[in-house]
């Protein structure tokens, strides 16, 4: 492969200048893979463009991201039409009567639900932002305490998802044989999350203040706007269900029977979402909620809601392809060789590798490259490996909380009712914020 050293910034350059001027996030992706691919050969855009695409779609990881995803659509399409939505934020509503409790009850979902950062985005958004409209609450707002509370909680838990991935790496990089007593030694040295949640309900209580965007943002709602302009252009609207009176059983069951599935079937959110849509039918037949037309019509309309986010995540395994036939993550790894002493590595680790997930959208793909580089590394200086796994880890879950065109981010903002840009550009203060203290963090357990 050939190195295209320092130039293989470019395209990710281009996709976040085009995105802060132009607030549109598949339109900038798809303009820094053009960018790589001229810069790769001039002369084979059309060929190479299209073998690109054909093996993103072709990939397995977006495969299963384009049937979770459209098949959660769906299943809240379901449960809102129905009125399980409905019925669960009246519930929330009698017992939650002020501003900071719904939003603490937001945090506190977030805390709950950690199995899989895709199941806590959609569903907590789709039924928490009934009950934060009514108290003045920004999209926005919502949006990012869905995301502080999704891959920051999920690395948390060594029972999720993210759990059993990064535990799988680390038996497969042979630092260890037992990948998940290495995770779990790692946990309390994954800094950035554990500030990303704790900074969540100062927010909510007030403690730390509205700025930038989101206090531009959470202005407007004050003013009786919750929602911004063209927020709501691709989610799901409430419809009329037939005059049936909504009950909680319609919301808990199906949301019980996800959780519940995905943890049975070994973490497996696809099979999850596939066991809670069956569940879904069950109780909308027995009680005759929808005909059979418009329960498939619903089921329908609710997969081609989530078009916009699914296009926007496979522009974005798009660059990454991209980026990685210009080596951009190996370009970054060994200019930053240097500086991995013993006491530096945890945080230069965190840092370099939080920037590349942050550019590449990668926050799973990226580190199968990065661990073969770092992890022998590590190893070599003799460095403390629970924390240098515990920023490995960390700069994961920068990427996906803080990238714009990550599933995560975009999927946040889909539930709660923005755009993955307005979301992204109302909580990078917090993130950053975040990651500050967290370099610190790592820096000082270092060097000690």
């Amino acid at each position: 492969m050939d190195n295209y050293g320092v130039l293989s910034l470019i395209p990710t350059i281009v996709v976040l200048v085009m995105a802060i001027i132009t607030r549109r996030t598949i339109e900038s992706l798809l303009a820094g893979s053009l960018v790589g691919l001229l810069m790769i050969s001039p002369s084979q855009v059309i060929s190479q463009g299209s073998d690109i695409l054909l093996n993103v779609l072709g990939n397995d990881t977006v495969t299963w991201i384009i049937l979770v995803c459209g098949l959660f659509g769906s299943f809240i399409a379901l449960l809102v039409r129905t009125g399980g939505v409905l019925s669960f934020g009246d519930a929330m509503t009698k017992r939650l009567t002020s501003r900071r409790q719904s939003l603490l009850a937001t945090w506190f979902l977030g805390l709950v639900i950690f199995v899989d950062d895709y199941l806590n985005a959609l569903t907590i958004s789709a039924s928490m932002k009934k009950i934060t409209d009514r108290y003045g609450i920004s999209r926005e707002k919502l949006a990012y305490i869905v995301d502080s509370t999704a891959a920051p909680v999920c690395i948390l838990v060594p029972f999720s998802t993210w759990a059993v991935f990064f535990a799988g790496l680390l038996e497969d990089n042979q630092v260890t044989s037992n990948g998940m007593s290495l995770y779990i030694a790692s946990i309390p040295y994954m800094a950035y999350a554990w500030v990303a949640a704790a900074i969540v309900p100062l927010v909510a209580i007030g403690m730390f203040p509205d700025f930038g965007p989101m206090k531009t943002a959470e202005i407007r709602a004050r003013n009786g706007q919750p929602v911004p302009d063209g927020g709501e252009e691709h989610a799901l609207e409430l419809q009329d269900n037939g005059g049936t009176t909504p009950h909680l059983i319609n919301f808990l069951l199906p949301i019980a029977s996800l959780i519940f599935a995905t943890w049975y079937f070994d973490i497996d959110i696809l099979r999850g979402v596939m066991v809670a849509l069956a569940v879904t039918l069950v109780l909308i037949a027995s009680q005759r909620l929808l005909s059979f037309n418009d329960t498939f019509d619903t089921a329908l309309e609710g997969f081609k809601a989530m078009i916009m986010p699914l296009g926007t995540l496979v522009a974005g395994f798009t660059l990454k392809e991209v980026n990685d036939v210009l080596g951009l993550t190996e370009v970054v790894i060994h200019a930053v060789e240097p500086l991995m002493t013993p006491g530096l590595l945890p945080a230069v680790v965190f840092v370099t590798m939080a920037f590349l997930a942050f550019a590449t959208g990668s926050f799973w793909g990226l580190f199968a490259v990065a661990m073969p580089i770092v992890l022998p590394l590590a190893q070599s200086v003799d460095a403390n490996m629970p924390l240098v796994v515990g920023a490995l880890i960390s700069a994961s879950a920068f990427g996906s909380h803080a990238c714009f065109y990550g599933d995560s981010t975009v999927l946040s903002a889909q539930g709660s009712g923005c755009s993955p840009m307005a979301h992204a550009l109302t909580q990078l203060p917090y993130v950053l914020i975040a990651a500050a203290l967290a370099t610190g963090v790592f820096l000082i357990i270092g060097l000690q």
